[in-house]
């Protein structure tokens, strides 16, 4: 099933780090300083409050060897703020994005993109006698390969979340 993943061994590979951390000012940041001062990139990043309103889940999308992303999830829980730390790609779990990507669609181009979106199971939310505004949720490959589907000259503007994740089953963050 699409989004769905589990950890392999590869030198560097993508690692989805869920973080559970006091909902207070300045704690991105910290996080956020962590990685630059190490010089660790930060693909994306979400963070929003949880059913908890003292809490906050981070997700942290980068790339490393198993070495260095121990080292962050170390450093990581050094942090005042952070209340847990896990690695969803060291075991099953769950990955969706949101995409909303704005095309030119004029003429017969219309229905080509519209048969495109539908393909990729997104959602039209937007029409103009001009253009499409389509909304695309899925595993990062997924919206890539959309993104591939269609003309790269369509293109006019292109908006993503970064990605969530969770993990399967019983595996939960959770204080």
């Amino acid at each position: 099933c699409a989004g769905e993943g589990r950890a392999n061994e590869e030198a560097d590979m993508k690692h989805i780090i869920a973080v559970l951390l006091e909902n207070e000012a300045g704690a991105l940041s910290r996080v956020v300083g962590l990685f630059s001062a190490r010089g660790y990139n930060i693909e994306s990043l979400t963070v929003a409050p949880t059913e908890d309103e003292s809490l906050s889940r981070m997700t942290i999308v980068t790339t490393g060897s198993e070495a260095v992303i121990e080292q962050i999830t170390k450093q990581l829980n050094k942090l005042i703020e952070v209340v847990k730390v896990v690695d969803l790609t060291e075991g099953a779990y769950i990955e969706r994005e949101l995409m909303i990507v704005k095309v030119r669609a004029v003429g017969k181009e219309r229905e080509e993109m519209k048969r495109t979106a539908d393909i990729f199971r997104g959602r039209v939310i937007d029409v103009t006698d001009k253009s499409y505004t389509i909304e695309l949720t899925g595993d990062s490959a997924k919206l890539d390969a959309f993104i591939e589907a269609i003309d790269q000259a369509s293109i006019l503007e292109t908006v993503r979340t970064g990605a969530s994740g969770v993990g399967r089953g019983e595996r939960v963050l959770r204080v």
